[in-house]
Protein backbone atom coordinates (compact mmCIF):
# COMPACT_ATOMS: atom_id res chain seq x y z
CA UNK A 1 0.00 0.00 0.00
CA UNK A 2 1.65 3.53 -1.36
CA UNK A 3 1.18 6.02 1.97
CA UNK A 4 -0.52 9.09 0.64
CA UNK A 5 -0.44 13.07 2.47
CA UNK A 6 -3.79 13.65 2.43
CA UNK A 7 -4.54 17.26 1.84
CA UNK A 8 -5.98 17.41 5.36
CA UNK A 9 -7.06 20.83 6.94
CA UNK A 10 -6.68 22.77 3.29
CA UNK A 11 -10.27 22.61 3.38
CA UNK A 12 -10.68 24.39 6.49
CA UNK A 13 -9.00 27.40 4.50
CA UNK A 14 -10.72 27.39 1.27
CA UNK A 15 -12.73 30.24 0.91
CA UNK A 16 -14.97 28.67 -1.82
CA UNK A 17 -16.59 26.29 0.47
CA UNK A 18 -20.26 26.24 1.76
CA UNK A 19 -21.02 27.25 5.35
CA UNK A 20 -21.55 24.34 7.39
CA UNK A 21 -24.68 24.83 9.31
CA UNK A 22 -24.38 26.04 12.50
CA UNK A 23 -21.07 26.99 12.35
CA UNK A 24 -19.79 30.04 13.79
CA UNK A 25 -18.92 32.66 10.65
CA UNK A 26 -15.93 35.47 11.04
CA UNK A 27 -18.81 38.03 10.95
CA UNK A 28 -20.56 36.78 14.01
CA UNK A 29 -17.46 36.44 15.83
CA UNK A 30 -16.67 39.80 15.36
CA UNK A 31 -20.43 40.92 16.30
CA UNK A 32 -19.25 38.88 19.27
CA UNK A 33 -15.86 40.50 19.84
CA UNK A 34 -17.97 44.42 19.36
CA UNK A 35 -20.84 43.49 21.90
CA UNK A 36 -18.89 41.98 24.68
CA UNK A 37 -15.21 42.36 24.92
CA UNK A 38 -13.90 44.08 27.95
CA UNK A 39 -11.22 46.41 26.08
CA UNK A 40 -13.53 47.65 24.21
CA UNK A 41 -16.63 48.09 26.92
CA UNK A 42 -13.45 49.79 28.99
CA UNK A 43 -13.28 52.48 26.37
CA UNK A 44 -16.61 53.55 26.10
CA UNK A 45 -17.16 53.98 29.64
CA UNK A 46 -14.13 55.80 29.23
CA UNK A 47 -15.72 57.88 26.68
CA UNK A 48 -19.42 58.55 28.85
CA UNK A 49 -16.94 59.80 31.45
CA UNK A 50 -15.42 62.92 29.27
CA UNK A 51 -19.04 63.56 28.69
CA UNK A 52 -19.45 64.35 32.16
CA UNK A 53 -16.74 67.17 31.66
CA UNK A 54 -19.05 68.83 29.27
CA UNK A 55 -21.86 69.38 32.07
CA UNK A 56 -19.32 70.18 34.65
CA UNK A 57 -17.85 72.77 32.25
CA UNK A 58 -21.96 74.02 31.42
CA UNK A 59 -22.36 74.42 34.74
CA UNK A 60 -20.49 77.76 35.03
CA UNK A 61 -23.51 79.12 33.48
CA UNK A 62 -25.92 78.61 35.82
CA UNK A 63 -26.13 79.94 39.72
CA UNK A 64 -24.97 78.13 43.39
CA UNK A 65 -27.30 77.91 45.82
CA UNK A 66 -26.39 77.24 49.57
CA UNK A 67 -28.54 77.27 52.24
CA UNK A 68 -26.74 77.35 56.07
CA UNK A 69 -28.02 76.80 59.48
CA UNK A 70 -26.55 77.12 62.63
CA UNK A 71 -28.40 77.30 66.82
CA UNK A 72 -26.09 77.89 70.00
CA UNK A 73 -26.07 78.27 73.41
CA UNK A 74 -25.40 81.58 75.04
CA UNK A 75 -25.22 82.88 78.48
CA UNK A 76 -24.91 86.61 79.44
CA UNK A 77 -24.02 87.76 82.94
CA UNK A 78 -23.20 90.99 84.81
CA UNK A 79 -24.03 94.69 85.03
CA UNK A 80 -25.08 97.21 83.63
CA UNK A 81 -25.67 100.80 85.09
CA UNK A 82 -26.50 98.88 88.26
CA UNK A 83 -28.87 96.85 86.46
CA UNK A 84 -28.06 93.05 86.75
CA UNK A 85 -27.97 90.69 83.93
CA UNK A 86 -28.12 87.21 83.60
CA UNK A 87 -29.73 85.87 79.98
CA UNK A 88 -29.64 82.47 78.50
CA UNK A 89 -30.09 82.75 74.99
CA UNK A 90 -29.96 80.47 71.81
CA UNK A 91 -28.67 82.27 69.07
CA UNK A 92 -29.63 80.77 65.52
CA UNK A 93 -30.88 81.42 62.58
CA UNK A 94 -31.01 80.43 58.62
CA UNK A 95 -30.04 81.61 55.90
CA UNK A 96 -29.97 81.45 51.53
CA UNK A 97 -27.36 82.33 49.80
CA UNK A 98 -27.46 82.55 45.43
CA UNK A 99 -24.22 83.44 43.31
CA UNK A 100 -24.61 84.18 39.36
CA UNK A 101 -21.60 84.94 37.39
CA UNK A 102 -22.18 87.19 35.09
CA UNK A 103 -19.04 87.64 33.55
CA UNK A 104 -15.85 85.36 33.48
CA UNK A 105 -13.47 86.33 30.61
CA UNK A 106 -15.68 83.68 28.68
CA UNK A 107 -13.81 81.36 30.65
CA UNK A 108 -16.87 78.69 30.78
CA UNK A 109 -17.41 79.30 27.18
CA UNK A 110 -13.67 78.00 26.34
CA UNK A 111 -13.95 75.75 28.97
CA UNK A 112 -17.08 73.99 27.43
CA UNK A 113 -15.49 74.15 23.75
CA UNK A 114 -12.36 72.53 25.23
CA UNK A 115 -14.23 69.54 27.15
CA UNK A 116 -16.34 68.98 23.81
CA UNK A 117 -13.06 68.96 21.39
CA UNK A 118 -12.04 66.39 24.40
CA UNK A 119 -15.61 64.41 23.65
CA UNK A 120 -15.05 64.62 20.01
CA UNK A 121 -11.37 63.44 20.66
CA UNK A 122 -12.38 60.71 22.55
CA UNK A 123 -15.18 59.17 20.27
CA UNK A 124 -12.27 58.97 17.23
CA UNK A 125 -9.91 56.79 19.81
CA UNK A 126 -12.82 54.85 20.57
CA UNK A 127 -13.35 54.25 16.64
CA UNK A 128 -9.85 53.50 16.75
CA UNK A 129 -10.50 50.64 19.69
CA UNK A 130 -13.18 49.43 17.95
CA UNK A 131 -10.94 48.76 14.69
CA UNK A 132 -8.73 47.60 17.02
CA UNK A 133 -10.87 44.75 18.48
CA UNK A 134 -12.77 43.78 14.99
CA UNK A 135 -8.79 43.39 13.70
CA UNK A 136 -7.49 40.94 16.58
CA UNK A 137 -10.79 39.37 16.75
CA UNK A 138 -10.35 38.37 13.13
CA UNK A 139 -6.86 37.90 13.22
CA UNK A 140 -7.63 35.16 16.10
CA UNK A 141 -10.22 33.59 14.44
CA UNK A 142 -8.01 32.81 11.16
CA UNK A 143 -5.14 31.54 13.48
CA UNK A 144 -7.33 29.13 14.95
CA UNK A 145 -8.58 27.87 11.42
CA UNK A 146 -4.95 27.75 10.08
CA UNK A 147 -3.30 26.63 13.37
CA UNK A 148 -6.35 23.73 13.00
CA UNK A 149 -5.68 23.02 9.31
CA UNK A 150 -1.92 22.60 10.32
CA UNK A 151 -2.30 20.51 13.23
CA UNK A 152 -4.08 18.13 11.12
CA UNK A 153 -1.76 18.39 8.04
CA UNK A 154 1.18 17.22 11.25
CA UNK A 155 -0.69 14.20 12.02
CA UNK A 156 -1.24 13.13 8.52
CA UNK A 157 2.02 13.33 8.54
CA UNK A 158 2.70 11.30 11.44
CA UNK A 159 0.12 8.87 9.54
CA UNK A 160 2.06 8.56 6.41
CA UNK A 161 5.65 7.97 7.37
CA UNK A 162 4.56 5.55 10.06
CA UNK A 163 3.67 3.28 6.80
CA UNK A 164 6.42 4.81 5.26
CA UNK A 165 8.31 3.03 7.98
CA UNK A 166 6.62 -0.17 8.47
CA UNK A 167 7.22 -0.64 4.38
CA UNK A 168 10.76 0.11 4.68
CA UNK A 169 11.19 -2.36 7.18
CA UNK A 170 9.60 -4.97 5.06
CA UNK A 171 12.40 -4.25 2.63
CA UNK A 172 14.84 -4.42 5.08
CA UNK A 173 13.67 -7.38 6.06
CA UNK A 174 14.17 -9.00 2.82
CA UNK A 175 17.27 -7.20 1.61
CA UNK A 176 15.92 -4.36 -0.74
CA UNK A 177 17.17 -1.60 1.57
CA UNK A 178 19.83 -1.43 4.33
CA UNK A 179 19.68 -0.28 8.02
CA UNK A 180 20.54 3.51 7.11
CA UNK A 181 16.86 3.60 4.80
CA UNK A 182 14.99 2.62 8.59
CA UNK A 183 17.30 5.06 10.59
CA UNK A 184 16.12 7.74 8.06
CA UNK A 185 12.45 6.99 8.51
CA UNK A 186 12.62 6.50 11.79
CA UNK A 187 14.08 9.81 12.59
CA UNK A 188 11.91 11.86 9.88
CA UNK A 189 8.99 10.16 11.86
CA UNK A 190 10.10 10.90 15.59
CA UNK A 191 10.90 14.66 14.02
CA UNK A 192 7.39 14.56 12.62
CA UNK A 193 5.86 13.86 16.26
CA UNK A 194 7.63 16.47 17.82
CA UNK A 195 6.46 18.85 14.72
CA UNK A 196 2.52 17.67 16.02
CA UNK A 197 2.94 18.69 19.38
CA UNK A 198 4.81 22.26 18.41
CA UNK A 199 1.33 22.57 16.14
CA UNK A 200 -1.05 21.33 19.23
CA UNK A 201 0.80 24.04 21.38
CA UNK A 202 0.32 26.84 18.40
CA UNK A 203 -3.41 26.01 18.17
CA UNK A 204 -3.46 26.51 22.33
CA UNK A 205 -2.45 29.67 22.48
CA UNK A 206 -4.39 30.64 19.44
CA UNK A 207 -8.08 29.50 21.16
CA UNK A 208 -6.83 31.55 23.84
CA UNK A 209 -6.66 34.33 21.83
CA UNK A 210 -9.70 33.41 20.04
CA UNK A 211 -11.59 33.38 24.02
CA UNK A 212 -9.51 36.80 24.85
CA UNK A 213 -10.75 38.70 22.06
CA UNK A 214 -14.01 36.98 21.01
CA UNK A 215 -15.27 36.06 24.27
CA UNK A 216 -16.34 32.43 23.96
CA UNK A 217 -14.21 28.96 23.43
CA UNK A 218 -13.85 28.47 19.19
CA UNK A 219 -16.44 25.27 18.30
CA UNK A 220 -17.06 24.89 14.51
CA UNK A 221 -15.80 27.54 12.66
CA UNK A 222 -16.66 28.29 9.18
CA UNK A 223 -14.03 29.18 6.51
CA UNK A 224 -12.99 33.08 6.63
CA UNK A 225 -13.19 35.57 3.65
CA UNK A 226 -11.43 38.51 2.59
CA UNK A 227 -12.74 41.97 2.96
CA UNK A 228 -11.85 42.26 -0.60
CA UNK A 229 -14.85 44.40 -1.04
CA UNK A 230 -14.75 47.34 1.40
CA UNK A 231 -10.69 47.48 0.00
CA UNK A 232 -10.20 50.64 -2.14
CA UNK A 233 -9.71 50.17 -5.63
CA UNK A 234 -5.52 51.44 -5.17
CA UNK A 235 -2.88 52.35 -3.01
CA UNK A 236 -3.85 56.18 -3.82
CA UNK A 237 -7.42 55.71 -3.28
CA UNK A 238 -6.05 54.05 0.32
CA UNK A 239 -4.05 56.64 1.13
CA UNK A 240 -6.52 59.50 0.36
CA UNK A 241 -9.20 57.96 2.13
CA UNK A 242 -6.86 57.16 5.27
CA UNK A 243 -5.74 60.73 5.36
CA UNK A 244 -9.42 61.96 5.36
CA UNK A 245 -11.13 59.21 7.77
CA UNK A 246 -8.68 57.25 10.20
CA UNK A 247 -9.80 58.15 13.88
CA UNK A 248 -6.18 58.46 15.07
CA UNK A 249 -5.82 61.65 12.30
CA UNK A 250 -8.93 63.42 13.48
CA UNK A 251 -8.25 62.68 17.05
CA UNK A 252 -5.15 64.56 17.07
CA UNK A 253 -6.83 67.29 15.33
CA UNK A 254 -9.28 67.87 17.91
CA UNK A 255 -6.31 67.34 20.88
CA UNK A 256 -5.20 70.60 18.47
CA UNK A 257 -8.83 72.42 19.15
CA UNK A 258 -8.59 71.59 22.66
CA UNK A 259 -5.26 73.01 23.00
CA UNK A 260 -6.47 76.43 21.07
CA UNK A 261 -9.45 76.70 23.28
CA UNK A 262 -6.60 75.90 26.58
CA UNK A 263 -5.30 79.58 25.39
CA UNK A 264 -8.10 81.11 25.03
CA UNK A 265 -8.81 79.64 28.35
CA UNK A 266 -6.04 81.02 30.16
CA UNK A 267 -6.18 84.27 28.41
CA UNK A 268 -9.48 84.65 30.18
CA UNK A 269 -7.72 85.50 33.18
CA UNK A 270 -6.96 88.58 32.03
CA UNK A 271 -10.36 90.21 31.89
CA UNK A 272 -12.31 91.54 34.38
CA UNK A 273 -14.99 89.14 36.31
CA UNK A 274 -18.23 90.34 37.33
CA UNK A 275 -20.97 88.40 39.56
CA UNK A 276 -24.03 88.73 41.60
CA UNK A 277 -24.82 87.70 44.97
CA UNK A 278 -28.05 87.82 46.64
CA UNK A 279 -29.01 86.45 50.45
CA UNK A 280 -31.41 86.19 52.73
CA UNK A 281 -30.99 85.23 56.71
CA UNK A 282 -33.31 84.74 59.25
CA UNK A 283 -32.40 85.24 62.83
CA UNK A 284 -33.07 84.23 66.29
CA UNK A 285 -32.11 85.45 69.92
CA UNK A 286 -29.34 87.30 68.61
CA UNK A 287 -28.81 90.08 71.02
CA UNK A 288 -31.59 89.46 73.65
CA UNK A 289 -33.95 86.64 74.26
CA UNK A 290 -36.88 86.92 71.78
CA UNK A 291 -35.61 88.75 69.11
CA UNK A 292 -35.35 88.26 65.64
CA UNK A 293 -34.64 89.49 62.63
CA UNK A 294 -34.60 88.74 58.55
CA UNK A 295 -32.21 90.52 56.43
CA UNK A 296 -32.24 90.33 52.68
CA UNK A 297 -28.95 91.49 50.46
CA UNK A 298 -28.06 91.91 46.82
CA UNK A 299 -24.40 92.48 45.95
CA UNK A 300 -22.87 92.98 42.77
CA UNK A 301 -19.29 92.94 42.60
CA UNK A 302 -16.10 93.46 40.48
CA UNK A 303 -12.62 92.39 39.92
CA UNK A 304 -10.18 93.69 37.25
CA UNK A 305 -6.94 92.00 37.80
CA UNK A 306 -4.18 94.35 37.14
CA UNK A 307 -0.82 92.60 37.51
CA UNK A 308 -0.24 88.80 38.77
CA UNK A 309 3.70 88.76 39.34
CA UNK A 310 3.82 87.22 35.39
CA UNK A 311 2.50 84.09 36.29
CA UNK A 312 -0.60 84.39 33.78
CA UNK A 313 1.47 85.98 30.80
CA UNK A 314 3.65 82.72 31.22
CA UNK A 315 0.56 80.30 31.26
CA UNK A 316 -0.73 81.74 28.01
CA UNK A 317 3.07 81.54 26.31
CA UNK A 318 3.18 78.15 27.22
CA UNK A 319 -0.35 77.10 26.21
CA UNK A 320 0.20 78.18 22.52
CA UNK A 321 3.58 76.27 22.51
CA UNK A 322 1.24 73.36 23.78
CA UNK A 323 -1.10 74.43 20.31
CA UNK A 324 2.13 73.85 18.23
CA UNK A 325 2.91 70.81 19.86
CA UNK A 326 -0.43 69.28 19.27
CA UNK A 327 0.08 70.71 15.20
CA UNK A 328 3.19 69.10 14.95
CA UNK A 329 1.92 65.68 16.65
CA UNK A 330 -1.05 65.49 13.94
CA UNK A 331 1.41 65.78 11.29
CA UNK A 332 2.99 63.27 12.06
CA UNK A 333 0.31 60.56 13.04
CA UNK A 334 -0.27 61.78 9.34
CA UNK A 335 2.83 60.54 8.30
CA UNK A 336 2.80 57.71 10.44
CA UNK A 337 -0.86 56.65 8.75
CA UNK A 338 0.51 57.01 5.59
CA UNK A 339 3.05 54.75 6.53
CA UNK A 340 0.66 52.00 7.70
CA UNK A 341 -1.09 51.94 4.87
CA UNK A 342 1.22 51.73 2.42
CA UNK A 343 2.64 48.78 4.21
CA UNK A 344 -0.77 47.14 4.56
CA UNK A 345 -1.34 47.33 1.02
CA UNK A 346 2.49 45.69 0.10
CA UNK A 347 0.82 42.82 2.44
CA UNK A 348 -1.94 42.27 1.04
CA UNK A 349 -0.48 42.05 -2.40
CA UNK A 350 2.36 40.13 -1.18
CA UNK A 351 -0.17 37.74 0.05
CA UNK A 352 -2.43 37.69 -2.88
CA UNK A 353 0.04 36.22 -4.86
CA UNK A 354 1.75 33.80 -2.27
CA UNK A 355 -1.71 32.39 -2.11
CA UNK A 356 -0.84 31.52 -6.13
CA UNK A 357 2.57 30.73 -5.85
CA UNK A 358 1.99 28.25 -3.34
CA UNK A 359 -0.96 26.49 -4.60
CA UNK A 360 1.64 25.71 -7.94
CA UNK A 361 3.88 24.73 -5.28
CA UNK A 362 1.67 22.34 -4.01
CA UNK A 363 0.57 21.15 -7.70
CA UNK A 364 3.96 20.49 -8.68
CA UNK A 365 5.00 19.22 -5.68
CA UNK A 366 2.36 16.13 -5.56
CA UNK A 367 3.70 15.45 -9.27
CA UNK A 368 7.54 15.26 -8.29
CA UNK A 369 6.36 12.94 -4.86
CA UNK A 370 4.75 10.51 -7.39
CA UNK A 371 7.52 10.46 -9.24
CA UNK A 372 10.11 10.01 -6.85
CA UNK A 373 8.23 7.14 -5.92
CA UNK A 374 7.68 5.60 -8.70
CA UNK A 375 11.53 5.48 -8.85
CA UNK A 376 12.24 4.36 -5.78
CA UNK A 377 10.23 1.66 -6.45
CA UNK A 378 12.19 0.45 -9.27
CA UNK A 379 15.58 1.51 -7.57
CA UNK A 380 16.24 4.64 -9.07
CA UNK A 381 15.76 6.21 -5.88
CA UNK A 382 16.38 5.53 -2.18
CA UNK A 383 14.20 5.98 0.96
CA UNK A 384 15.83 9.29 1.33
CA UNK A 385 14.34 11.05 -2.10
CA UNK A 386 11.27 10.15 -0.74
CA UNK A 387 11.16 11.40 2.47
CA UNK A 388 12.68 14.27 1.40
CA UNK A 389 9.57 14.64 -1.39
CA UNK A 390 7.12 13.71 1.45
CA UNK A 391 8.61 16.59 3.20
CA UNK A 392 8.72 19.18 0.49
CA UNK A 393 5.10 19.38 -0.13
CA UNK A 394 4.02 19.09 3.54
CA UNK A 395 5.79 22.24 3.82
CA UNK A 396 4.11 23.53 0.29
CA UNK A 397 0.85 22.66 1.95
CA UNK A 398 2.26 24.60 4.97
CA UNK A 399 2.82 27.61 3.46
CA UNK A 400 -0.50 27.53 1.23
CA UNK A 401 -2.17 27.37 4.84
CA UNK A 402 -0.25 30.67 5.89
CA UNK A 403 -0.68 32.32 2.70
CA UNK A 404 -4.76 31.85 2.84
CA UNK A 405 -4.37 33.02 5.78
CA UNK A 406 -2.72 36.06 5.62
CA UNK A 407 -4.50 37.17 2.55
CA UNK A 408 -7.77 37.05 4.54
CA UNK A 409 -5.81 39.06 7.73
CA UNK A 410 -4.15 41.38 5.48
CA UNK A 411 -7.52 42.30 3.52
CA UNK A 412 -8.53 43.22 7.37
CA UNK A 413 -5.39 45.14 7.82
CA UNK A 414 -6.17 47.40 4.98
CA UNK A 415 -9.53 48.05 5.99
CA UNK A 416 -8.48 48.90 9.44
CA UNK A 417 -5.52 51.24 8.24
CA UNK A 418 -7.64 53.25 5.91
CA UNK A 419 -10.01 53.51 9.51
CA UNK A 420 -12.78 51.66 8.23
CA UNK A 421 -13.00 48.49 10.15
CA UNK A 422 -16.11 49.70 11.83
CA UNK A 423 -19.06 47.73 12.40
CA UNK A 424 -21.17 50.77 10.77
CA UNK A 425 -19.35 50.41 8.03
CA UNK A 426 -19.27 47.01 7.41
CA UNK A 427 -22.77 46.52 8.52
CA UNK A 428 -21.71 43.77 10.83
CA UNK A 429 -24.93 41.79 12.37
CA UNK A 430 -24.91 43.63 15.72
CA UNK A 431 -26.58 46.39 16.99
CA UNK A 432 -24.40 49.91 16.96
CA UNK A 433 -22.92 51.55 20.21
CA UNK A 434 -23.48 55.40 19.62
CA UNK A 435 -21.27 57.49 22.40
CA UNK A 436 -23.63 60.24 20.96
CA UNK A 437 -26.74 58.62 22.77
CA UNK A 438 -25.32 59.56 26.44
CA UNK A 439 -23.70 62.48 25.66
CA UNK A 440 -26.57 64.00 25.27
CA UNK A 441 -28.48 62.42 28.27
CA UNK A 442 -26.28 63.89 30.32
CA UNK A 443 -24.78 67.31 28.47
CA UNK A 444 -27.95 69.58 29.96
CA UNK A 445 -28.59 67.46 33.27
CA UNK A 446 -28.94 69.85 36.23
CA UNK A 447 -29.47 67.31 39.06
CA UNK A 448 -29.19 63.79 39.50
CA UNK A 449 -26.42 61.52 40.99
CA UNK A 450 -27.97 58.27 38.56
CA UNK A 451 -26.27 57.44 35.69
CA UNK A 452 -28.78 57.47 32.33
CA UNK A 453 -27.93 53.46 32.30
CA UNK A 454 -29.81 53.50 36.31
CA UNK A 455 -26.35 52.97 38.28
Amino acid sequence: MRPRLRPAGLAVLAFALANPAGAETLESALSRAYAANPALNANRAAVRSLDEYVAQAKAGYRPTVSLDADIGLARTKGQVQTIGINNVTRPGGAGLTVNQTLFNGFRTDNETRRRESDVLGGRESLRDAEMNTLYLAAQSYMSVLSDTANLELRRNNVEVLEEQLRQTRDRFNVGEVTRTDVAQAEARLAGARSEVSGAEATLRASIGNYRRYIGVEPRQLAPGRPLDRFVPPNLDAAINVGLKEHPRILSALHAVDTAEALVKLAEGALYPTAGLQGSVQQRYDNQFPGDNAVSASIVGRLSIPLYEGGQTYSQIRQAKEVVGQRRIEAESTRDEIRSTIVNAWGQLEAAKAQVIASQAQVQANEVALNGVREEARVGQRTTLDVLNAQQELLNARTNLIIAQRNRVIFSYLVVQSVGRLTVRYTALPVAVYSPKEHFDQVKDLWYGVRTPDGR
